[in-house]
């Protein structure tokens, strides 16, 4: 796994570890970066960030484009690969698009259901589609 694929699955640890607990991921991430065990990365820093900063535009993205998906009833770690992903697809224009859907589909196919792959997909192409149009 590349470095900034390590740095996504740790970012998504920390944002998925943040919901379960019902805490902000900044202070998770906080946590994580002075306990140094193992060491943050500057890229998991920027996406938990960005997410945080981000959140209730890229919820209303994933709500409105998700069909037959309310956010509730998404398995919570789809629900924050799908974070990671449009914060990363839609607000970090130095990653070639092709690469970020490729890495957090790639993501899901580890760690969540079989369908998840494929749903991860289809979203964040769509979103990589309309990004001209998208107000951010």
């Amino acid at each position: 796994m590349s470095a900034r694929g390590k740095a996504r699955r740790r970012a998504l640890d920390i944002l998925f570890e943040a919901e379960l607990r019902g805490e902000d991921p900044l202070k998770i991430l906080a946590e994580r970066v002075e306990r140094q065990e193992p060491p943050v990365n500057e890229y998991t820093s920027a996406i938990v960030e960005g997410v945080t900063r981000h959140l209730p535009r890229i919820d209303e993205l994933i709500t409105t484009y998700s069909e037959g998906w309310t956010l509730e009833r998404m398995p919570a770690v789809d629900r924050n690969l799908l974070r990671g992903g449009t914060y990363e697809l839609l607000w970090m224009p130095d990653v070639p698009e092709g690469v970020v859907i490729s890495e957090w589909v790639h993501l899901a196919g580890e760690l969540s259901t079989d369908e998840s792959p494929q749903f991860v997909n289809g979203l964040l192409a769509r979103f990589k589609q309309l990004k001209p149009s998208l107000t951010l």
